[in-house]
């Protein structure tokens, strides 16, 4: 217990996304002195993630607290071939839910700052030093732990010397404000090796708007940007999006898709959310694994903090998910991509089963095609 009263803080968070906002809503709520501090001055601006949530994550985490205006259920998947033809997909009692991002994560902001949360915005973190068993940070104060919750290209794994996100997703998407998609009850994603190596397009109806979306395997010989601009000229008829409609926000930027880092957490310190690698190397998701993740170092710190006989950076390590046959399928994806199997086998039951399981983690029912 007195290894901790020399410090200012208990835990430190470096970033106020969802992994960092889990890990710091558990340690507060266990009474731990809580200081998270965000580079930007508002949460909700300069995104990189898309928002889509999928079930468990609403049903079986503090998101599903979100005020019913920030959410939209989208029941649906509707699967496309690079020839457009496509296949709908459905399962019982699941959905995903698109959010309105910016204003979710202000609510979490709200959320920390009213569960006492020290919350500091535009303060970044440039350098700490060790400092006993914890942290000396410069330019607040002391922590015991520090939490890097800071993205992709994590500053805090990089001062702390811990492993560092090197196999990357680029992606950009559009938001159009107050558009309503012509099918809005699904999720459409687009499998197309030219416009979208290594991953796909998707669009889905949010509660502002419309989210188009692409994204490439990041690699350095591939220069450039996704070309969205194609791909919307290619898919914006059929999903009912006007060619004359332009985009009122555009999000851009890395994703991790290699799994979690090799080593995420050392004396003191430790790797949550895109920082740690903890998204999905196939299907670029992270908000659910990325708050599991964040609340099991919360409050492990937390037990920690009680005297429990428990160590907070095994407990980091055992948490994150492996990921080992989404890893697989990554490789495939990578390197034997092509677009001849896809329309030929898009409506067979082989290719079914296969998408129900990345979409839904299980078998779905059917529900027709297009």
């Amino acid at each position: 217990m007195d290894g901790y009263a020399q410090f200012d803080f208990d835990v430190v968070v470096v970033g106020a996304s969802f992994a960092g906002a889990a890990c710091a809503l558990a340690a507060r709520e266990a009474g731990l002195r809580v200081c998270v501090l965000e580079r930007k001055h508002d949460p909700g601006i300069r995104l990189h993630t898309t928002g889509i949530i999928v079930a468990e994550a609403f049903s079986q985490t503090r998101l599903g607290r979100m005020p019913p205006a920030l959410c939209r259920k989208v029941p649906r998947v509707r699967l496309y071939a690079p020839s457009l033809d496509s296949l709908q997909l459905q399962a019982d009692d699941y959905a995903f839910l698109t959010t309105d991002t910016p204003n979710v994560l202000r609510w979490l902001a709200d959320e920390m700052r009213k569960a006492g949360v020290d919350l500091r915005l535009m303060q970044s973190f440039s350098d700490a030093q060790r400092d006993g068993d914890g942290w000396q940070i410069a330019g607040l104060g002391s922590t015991r732990w520090l939490i890097g919750a800071d993205g992709a290209k994590s500053r805090v794994a990089q001062r702390a010397g811990l492993g560092l996100v090197d196999a990357f997703l680029y992606g950009v998407e559009h938001e159009f404000h107050g558009a309503t998609l012509a099918e809005p009850d699904a999720l459409h994603c687009f499998i197309d090796r030219a416009l979208a190596p290594g991953y796909i397009g998707w669009a889905a109806q949010s509660p502002t708007g419309v989210q188009l979306g692409l994204a490439f395997r990041h690699r350095a010989d591939r220069h450039g940007v996704p070309d969205i601009g194609s791909f919307r000229t290619r898919v914006g008829t059929r999903l009912g999006l006007p060619s004359t409609l332009q985009p009122d926000s555009t999000r851009a930027g890395l994703i991790p898709c290699g799994g979690p880092v090799e080593r995420l957490a050392a004396p003191g310190v430790i790797l949550t959310g895109d920082a740690a690698g903890i998204v999905s190397p196939l299907t670029a998701g992270g908000i659910h694994s990325a708050w599991a993740h964040g609340e099991a170092i919360g409050r492990a710190i937390a037990q920690h903090r009680l005297g429990a006989d428990i160590s907070p950076e095994r407990i980091a390590d055992t948490a994150s998910p492996r990921f080992r046959a989404k890893r697989c399928l990554r490789w495939a994806f990578d390197h034997l991509q092509l677009d001849w199997p896809v329309n030929l086998l898009l409506h067979s039951p082989l290719l079914r089963r296969a998408a129900e399981q990345v979409y839904f983690h299980r078998r779905g029912r059917r529900r027709g095609s297009a």
